[in-house]
């Protein structure tokens, strides 16, 4: 049973600047550019850890902690990696003193798992509590652990289920077990209306940014990378054919005419098509049985965590029942973060920073760095 879990951490406080030059390759459309960003812009490194599962070895990436500070372990969403992180990691970096870790879940990202068809928030869960062990050992540094959408349920199942000792305090952003469930009706339809292939990186996070996928361009050329893989043979079906309008490509819907220029077209296409192309990460499609496990339950579960709570909301109409109920008794801390889409931390990375720098100040678990005005 082996694993390829990466975790990626800080790269610097220093943001990046990218010079401008004839020999760069690069993207266009609009004035914007869409050229993928290396994590090493924004993480320091990445390197391989083990951790022992049922007598086995699992494998996952892992990074070198900076000295001093709580641990942020950052959790991304369904069919996203690490690099969800990168932007949000360099922001949070300038505010307050922390490390940061942030891990590829498994059969996300560059995961290698022997079982990567076993998604279950226990699963899932107890991958987190061995590679915090396999980081730290007993002793385990104060950890923060923040979660987006589907990991934001995976944190709080693992904070309720006790697998990281050391917890201080748990955030999770944009998911609410009431809109969850509601939406999961409509999941597999969404998943159907996206491109299957892309010819290129810059394809991929061209369509992340005109689709509203990820409205931070920045946080699209840095994350698009981790969420799409070069196809493993050329998809060379006739159901395929290059779209025009985006170099993105998609399936055809009508049968082509019969005829010597369509047969001609046709010949054209399948020399295209045999080209690289690129196609998603994960099938999330596959993992519909998972879904109801993941927030099924997750209100109580979110209130009853004993650690100093934050609740992250692209908008309030997103709180159930419970969670308002919740919030009026104090249990736990609620910011809404307007004009942002379901990737709160990749859209708007400065608020939620400055969202999460002041929970953790007030709470007393780390202070802001030295010249930093608040």
């Amino acid at each position: 049973f082996s694993r390829n879990d990466k975790i990626l951490k800080l790269y610097q406080s220093q943001p990046f600047i990218l010079s401008s030059g004839e020999d760069m390759d690069v993207s266009w459309y609009g004035g914007r550019d869409f050229s993928p960003l290396s994590w090493s812009e924004y993480f320091e490194a990445m390197e391989d850890v083990e951790v022992e599962n049922d007598n086995a070895k699992d494998i996952s990436f892992t990074v070198a902690p900076i000295s001093h500070g709580p641990v942020l372990l950052l959790l991304h969403g369904g069919g996203h990696s690490a690099l969800s992180w990168a932007v949000f990691t360099a922001v949070i970096y300038n505010r307050i003193n922390c490390r940061v870790v942030a891990m590829d879940l498994r059969a996300h990202g560059d995961t290698k798992v022997k079982n990567s068809d076993d998604l279950s928030a226990e699963t899932m869960a107890k991958d987190i509590g061995k590679v915090v062990e396999a980081l730290y050992g007993e002793n385990p540094p104060p950890i923060m652990m923040i979660g987006h959408s589907m990991g934001g349920a995976i944190a709080v199942h693992t904070a309720a289920a006790n697998h990281v000792p050391s917890l201080l305090g748990l955030c999770v952003i944009d998911v609410v077990e009431g809109t969850a469930m509601d939406a999961l009706n409509s999941m597999q339809n969404f998943l159907r209306s996206r491109p299957k292939t892309f010819k290129s990186v810059e394809n991929a996070i061209e369509w992340s940014v005109k689709s509203g996928q990820i409205r931070n361009v920045e946080s699209a050329r840095v994350s698009m990378g981790g969420q799409v893989k070069k196809c493993e043979e050329p998809l060379n079906s006739p159901g395929v054919s290059k779209s025009i309008s985006d170099g993105i490509i998609e399936e055809e819907e009508e049968e082509e005419e019969e005829g010597e220029s369509n047969h001609k077209r046709k010949k054209e296409d399948d020399q295209e098509v045999k080209e690289t192309l690129y196609t998603w990460q994960i099938d999330l499609s596959k993992t519909e049985k998972y879904w109801e496990g993941w927030f099924s339950g997750l209100s109580a579960l979110f209130l009853s965590c004993p650690v100093p709570k934050l609740l992250l909301l692209a908008g309030v109409d997103r709180l159930d029942k419970d969670l308002t109920i919740g919030q009026m008794q104090g249990k736990f801390q609620m910011q809404v973060l307007p004009q942002c889409g379901h990737a709160v931390h990749e859209d708007a990375p400065e608020k939620v920073a400055d969202a999460l720098a002041s929970f953790m100040v007030r709470h007393k678990f780390t202070e802001f760095k030295e010249g930093f005005l608040w």
